[in-house]
């Protein structure tokens, strides 16, 4: 995931709205989302290579997505780090929330930079957990000692390849897109034309994440369409407080227009524990 955009108000009907991008080589394997026939109560695509996945729920309503941290000026990371997919995939094991959540805290330095957004649903806890510290506008940053989750505050908020809420152009763009489609009750298909947005940012707003300044002009927009890289599927996931989860992915393949929402599926269930 490269670029997340989402309502977060847990004292309403609908607590969570949430949009997503995930941006990656067309070259690596991946399936698209399912739910998983070696642990049926997930609901996840799946990356073949690394074996875990960049969002998912399950069916007792927890939730994780993931970006990575972009920093260029960073070493090269070992080929021996584990691939950042399956802290998401550990996330959405039903057991403890809290206590899962605290052993990613723990491993969080064995990992690439990484940016993971947890949730117990039904709980309403949602938390950000990065293993970069704090930052604006994608400066160089060591990680920190230990890295801690922060509960996430009422209201819209998006994460791109820094910290929560940095303020790069598609970011702002896209959250205000959201804000406004969820005031005019927009349908799905809307929504998910909001990830659709291939403009790139003019070059004094562009970040510096030590990357060539073509390679981030090309990164600045939504729907990166790339010949090698880009936007492989848009996502939307809306959690109802009655337990109901209505997910859409809309897959991508090279060279594909934006306009077009192709390789659409959609799934709905209810939380077990709130079955009636």
């Amino acid at each position: 995931m490269c670029l997340i955009v989402f309502s977060w108000q847990p004292d309403t009907d609908t607590p969570l709205v949430l949009l997503a991008n995930r941006d990656e080589f067309f070259e690596r394997p991946a399936e698209p989302m399912h739910w998983w026939q070696d642990r049926p109560d997930v609901l996840a695509g799946r990356d073949l290579r690394g074996g875990g996945t960049w969002m998912g729920i399950n069916r007792a309503g927890r939730f994780a997505a993931l970006t990575n941290f972009r920093d260029g000026r960073a070493p090269m990371a070992p080929k021996n780090v584990p691939s950042r997919g399956l802290l998401v995939s550990a996330m959405l094991d039903a057991t403890s929330f809290d206590n899962d959540l605290a052993r990613v805290e723990r491993h969080a330095h064995e990992y690439a930079g990484f940016n993971l957004l947890a949730g117990d649903l039904p709980a309403g806890k949602l938390f950000w957990l990065g293993n970069r510290a704090d930052h604006v506008g994608g400066k160089a940053s060591a990680p920190p000692a230990t890295p801690v989750a922060h509960a996430i505050a009422p209201g819209l908020h998006g994460l791109s390849n820094a910290v929560l809420d940095t303020p790069w152009p598609k970011l702002l763009s896209r959250r205000d897109a959201l804000a406004n489609a969820l005031s005019r009750n927009a349908d799905d298909a809307t929504l998910l034309q909001i990830m659709r947005n291939p403009d790139e940012a003019p070059d004094d707003a562009l970040p510096d994440t030590g990357v060539s300044r073509a390679w981030e002009r090309s990164l600045s927009a939504a729907f990166i369409a790339s010949p090698a890289y880009g936007t492989r599927c848009t996502t939307l996931l809306r959690y109802h407080r009655d337990g109901r989860v209505d997910m859409i992915e809309a897959t991508v393949t090279p060279g594909q227009s934006p306009n077009v929402l192709s390789g659409r599926r959609d799934f709905a269930f209810t939380i077990d524990s709130l079955r009636t």
